[in-house]
């Protein structure tokens, strides 16, 4: 069984047992989470799809660790006017190892 969710402004698709990297949630290392924004569910050819999410379904998972993504460098360069701006940005996240998928 499979599930699409939608949590931080972006959608997963997520089975059961499987480790997602998703925004950063507040919650501890540890932790259980609920998602109920779930968007699609499936199993083979049983695939319900929400408008906009499917009414009693929920995704659990446990919280794993929190990290940051890899440094992504930002440069504005203007040629010839002395302008040179140079950023680094990580993205904190979160790992969640997802624990049950139940549909209505």
């Amino acid at each position: 069984m499979y599930a699409v969710i939608a949590t931080g402004g972006k959608q997963y698709r997520v089975s059961e047992g499987t480790v997602v990297r998703i925004e950063k949630l507040d919650a501890d290392a540890g932790a259980t989470v609920e998602f109920n924004q779930v968007l699609l569910v499936g199993e083979g050819a049983d695939v319900a799809v929400g408008a906009p999410y499917v009414t009693g379904a929920r995704v659990t998972a446990t919280v794993q660790a929190h990290g940051k993504a890899d440094k992504v460098g930002i440069t504005k360069f203007r040629r010839r006017k002395h302008y040179l701006r140079q950023k680094g940005h990580r993205q904190p996240y979160t790992e969640v190892k997802v624990t049950g998928i139940t549909a209505a």
